[in-house]
């Protein structure tokens, strides 16, 4: 049987050493490497092909989401587990439907990280039980969260980088040289993002991205 090839990503070094050395001293797993954020991590998936992606939602330049969205659509061979501190249900639907199949937060890492990646190498899916209790309650509603999605959804996969590059204070430039576009073109996109979303300041901008977990409050 062949090893468990992990890719762990988290803008924290302490946080990836410890799950690094939690991880490997199950048999037969293996870290392959890890990311520091989440355009690193969408690199190294489509480069080393993993059998499993760990990914942290807030990490900068490129969050965890948009990560997930780009490595189920570039490497669909590799699992995706999200390893967060937070649970709030929007973002365990943004999750969900970016097509992560495990979500497990960091103050359960010690007890549910192991099993979850058990889950996740047969294909299953595996939820902190505060987080599984709250799909279930938000299926069981019939769902809340169309309307929020419905903000988000006016943007393209580029236009949600730029949105979270900018909310972090990034130059136009800045956001140029990151996205290896021209300045020109950066600027279009700031203008286009600020007529969809009707925003009139780079602070109307910062509370979208707050408010739409492109960025960490």
């Amino acid at each position: 049987m062949k090893n468990l090839r992990i890719l762990v990503a988290d803008d924290h070094e302490l946080l990836r050493r410890g799950v690094r050395a939690l991880l490997e001293t199950h048999a037969g797993w293996e870290v392959c490497d890890e990311a520091v954020d989440g355009r690193e991590a969408v690199e190294k998936a489509i480069r080393l092909r993993p059998d499993l992606v760990i990914l942290d939602i807030w990490m900068p330049g490129l969050n965890g989401l948009e990560a997930a969205r780009r490595i189920r659509k570039e490497a669909p061979g590799s699992e995706i587990l999200i390893l967060t501190m937070h649970d709030s249900e929007q973002v365990v639907q943004e999750v969900l439907a970016a097509g992560a199949r495990g979500y497990v937060l960091k103050s359960d890492a010690s007890r549910d990280l192991v099993a979850a990646v058990e889950a996740l190498s047969h294909h299953k899916t595996f939820f902190t039980p505060s987080v599984t209790e709250m799909v279930l309650q938000n299926y069981l509603g019939g769902g809340s969260g169309a309307a929020e999605q419905g903000e988000i959804s006016l943007l393209t996969p580029r236009e949600r980088e730029v949105v979270q590059l900018l909310a972090e204070g990034r130059s136009n430039k800045e956001v140029a040289d990151v996205l290896r576009i021209s300045v020109r073109t950066a600027e279009t996109h700031r203008t286009n993002i600020m007529r969809k979303l009707d925003c009139h300041s780079l602070s109307d901008l910062t509370r979208y991205a707050i408010r739409n977990n492109i960025i960490n409050p």
